[in-house]
């Protein structure tokens, strides 16, 4: 079945044109773009498992750090561009040139100092949080541009450097509904998580970023891991796919605020490109035509490696650890291991995020030759 998605996508978008206009890309974010940096900073102070097989079994043949069975939507993108995957930066690795991943599992908008001065968690978060990664950036600015100065960094420093800065918000808003807050209150946070995502985009754009990319939230709420942990009685409280209508109305409201702050980012700052990534309607589409993209229906909602359930997925039995199996084909399913997507998922968002038509504008279009 994976062969159909893959030949889906052929048809769709054609071969990659192996655009060389972005000389580096730098991307802050959480988990769906991290490249190993949750591993480096968790590993001393809380078990990991997403280091562990059967993670990276589809391309690298190994765990590389990424939560996925093989490569995330920056690594099509990176691929895109004929750029190398982005190295970790925690990695500390001797060449950042052609661009450097600061996203870590589990970040928030919001600082984590928020979440726990608030008692919305009952543990202690990684310092990772929007905030901190810009912080990661900003010290590295100077040695990318060989200055020491913002202006330095305008033009052709950044000029063909392609941003990312997202998805955020997904466990700013996981947090609060795990705390268990109601739709009510877990919305009225979505204005502060939008806030701090469009300062940041603006930080970047002072500092010289002339193309950033923003995605959205993806439909949370068909999620299995959110599905199992806050499965409801109230038939009401799902849609037709089977998905919390709750948690998506959440995400929904979170990417029309979203968007609709981008569009003023643009009106302030006319000579930058800022792209809203589109993480919804493109899972949207697949989950509710499963067979179009060779996904198998029974099990849209189930998690390719778990350890059995409704949804396949069990909090104390997660992929990674011993005796957790992966599916055969993960290309047959939309999420890998009941939180993060599989690596047919994420190449089918990233086409639609450079070619459209889930990005507005698509990252290809948008490029000013």
């Amino acid at each position: 079945m994976e062969l159909t998605l893959l030949f889906f996508l052929l048809c769709r978008f054609g071969v990659s044109s192996g655009s060389g206009y972005f000389t580096s890309i730098f991307t802050l974010g959480d988990s769906y773009i991290d490249t190993g940096n949750f591993v480096i900073m968790a590993t001393p102070v809380i078990p990991v498992w997403i280091d562990k097989p059967p993670y990276g079994m589809t391309f690298f043949g190994r765990p590389t750090g990424r939560p996925s069975d093989g490569r995330l939507i920056i690594d099509f993108i990176a691929e895109e561009f004929g750029l190398p995957f982005l190295p970790a930066s925690l990695a500390n690795s001797s060449d950042v040139s052609r661009g450097v991943n600061f996203a870590v599992g589990g970040a928030t908008a919001i600082d984590v100092d928020f979440f726990e001065r608030n008692n919305l968690v009952q543990f202690k978060l990684l310092n990772n949080s929007l905030g901190v990664q810009l912080g990661w950036f900003e010290r590295l600015r100077p040695s990318l541009c060989n200055t020491t100065t913002t202006e330095g960094c305008k033009g052709g420093c950044f000029g063909r450097s392609l941003f990312i800065v997202g998805e955020f918000g997904v466990n700013d808003y996981n947090f609060i509904w795990m705390a268990g807050k109601n739709e009510t209150e877990v919305r009225s946070y979505v204005p502060k998580v939008v806030e701090r995502i469009v300062s940041v985009v603006e930080k970047l754009i002072g500092d010289g970023a002339a193309y950033v990319v923003v995605p959205g939230n993806p439909p949370n709420g068909c999620s299995p891991a959110l599905l199992t942990l806050l499965a409801s009685p109230n038939a009401t409280d799902y849609d037709a796919i089977g998905c919390l209508r709750g948690v998506n109305r959440v995400a929904a409201r979170h990417n029309a605020l979203l968007h609709a702050a981008l569009g003023g980012v643009r009106a302030r700052h006319p000579g930058a490109t800022v792209v809203f990534a589109d993480f919804y309607k493109p899972i949207r589409a697949i989950l509710e035509n499963p067979g179009h993209f060779g996904v198998a229906g029974g099990d849209v909602l189930k998690a390719c490696c778990g350890a059995g359930g409704a949804y396949n997925w069990n909090g104390s039995a997660v992929c990674g650890m011993p005796g957790v199996a992966a599916c055969e084909k993960p290309a047959a399913y939309v999420s890998w291991d009941g939180v993060h997507y599989t690596e047919a998922v994420y190449s089918y968002i990233a086409k639609g995020w450079l070619h459209g038509p889930y990005a507005d504008p698509p990252i290809l279009s948008a490029i000013k030759h």
